[in-house]
């Protein structure tokens, strides 16, 4: 089953509301969100999280060290296998075993244990605890290993796939810079372009790291490439070109013209969505746009808009629209119904 990070997400989470304890493989490329998820899912429902990294553990790292006891009956010692601090103990959560078909068989082996009887060793995984797994497939280039038959064939097996509006919901919601967002709207294939020849390229992951760097006025190729940085840093340049956003969102702008290049439009229209703060700011950009650009840019804008303000949570600045203006209550409450039939 193929899924948008945003299916994804709903999915694991029905599992977690059903008490679903299937073993559950999530398959994707690098940098696609898959572990960040898996988190989002843990924190909305409560539950802990712990995160195994299995191709950086040897099978006694998880299985845990045979230590020498004394038999109180005189019958000579026993070894007991200790397990490794880091297993649940109790309460709730989900274990998350990452990578790990990147780990060698010996390692998988032990982790099918985990896995079919939630128990290795001497440990047994608490009744409270989800098992889910992550991996990279073989074409996404990563040194992986077969997964062994036996161990596939107990798992639920779901592939995440880029999805531009799952990222632009994340990193509205996450204030990622709006130079990076304004890019990724006009160039929405950059998100993710996997090159096996570069040790940097672009992905929802490395966009992350980028909005950090370009925030502290830093060169974004590191996180991204040197192609994909170049048309970056050309895109960043036309936002000299832009009239001021402040003044539009204050509801000043009658006297500032929005320019014709879909480029800087895309920066403006995009710009403007991630800047409003409040339902006045945001019918101040509205009534703006609405006086400079085609209904195309009005949709862009309140999509963008709607998805912020989800995404933040401010639910409520959202209905405060609506009584503002009839043709921007259609726009959000059709991109609303968009999203809820999504």
């Amino acid at each position: 089953m193929s899924l948008t990070p945003t299916e994804l997400q709903t999915y694991l989470a029905a599992l977690t509301r059903g008490q679903l304890k299937l073993a559950t493989m999530i398959w994707g490329p690098p940098g696609v969100g898959k572990s960040s998820v898996v988190a989002q899912v843990a924190r909305a429902h409560q539950l802990e999280f712990v995160d195994v990294r299995l191709s950086q553990l040897a099978p006694t790292d998880l299985r845990g060290l045979p230590v020498p006891q004394a038999d109180p009956e005189g019958n000579g010692g026993v070894s007991r296998w200790f397990p490794p601090e880091f297993l649940p103990r109790g309460g709730h959560g989900i274990l998350f075993l990452d990578e790990v078909n990147m780990a060698p068989p010996t390692m998988q082996g032990m982790a099918q244990q985990l896995i079919l009887d939630r128990r290795v060793g001497s440990y047994e995984l608490p009744d409270g605890w989800f098992v889910w797994a992550a991996g990279n497939r073989k074409e996404d280039r990563a040194s992986v290993f077969d997964m062994p038959a036996p161990l596939a064939n107990r798992f639920l097996h779901l592939t995440v796939r880029p999805d531009f509006d799952a990222w632009r919901a994340y990193a509205l919601g996450r204030s990622l810079h709006e130079h990076v967002i304004a890019f990724l709207t006009f160039r929405p294939e950059l998100l993710h372009r996997l090159d096996p020849q570069q040790p940097a390229w672009p992905s929802p992951r490395s966009w992350e790291m980028a909005a950090h760097l370009h925030r502290a006025g830093l060169d974004v190729s590191p996180a991204i490439g040197e192609a994909a940085g170049a048309e970056f840093s050309a895109f960043v340049r036309l936002f000299e070109q832009l009239p001021d956003l402040g003044t539009v969102l204050s509801g000043q702008g009658s006297g500032l013209k929005l320019p014709d290049e879909p480029s800087v439009r895309y920066a403006a229209v995009v710009g403007l969505a991630a800047r409003a703060a409040d339902a006045d700011e945001a019918y101040h950009a509205f009534r703006w746009l609405s006086e400079s650009a085609g209904p195309e840019w009005l949709q862009l804008y309140v999509a963008t808009l709607v998805t912020k303000f989800q995404a933040i949570g401010q639910l409520g600045e959202l209905a405060g629209l609506l009584g503002r203006d009839e043709r921007l209550a259609e726009l959000v409450a059709g991109t609303l119904a968009l999203s809820e039939g999504a």
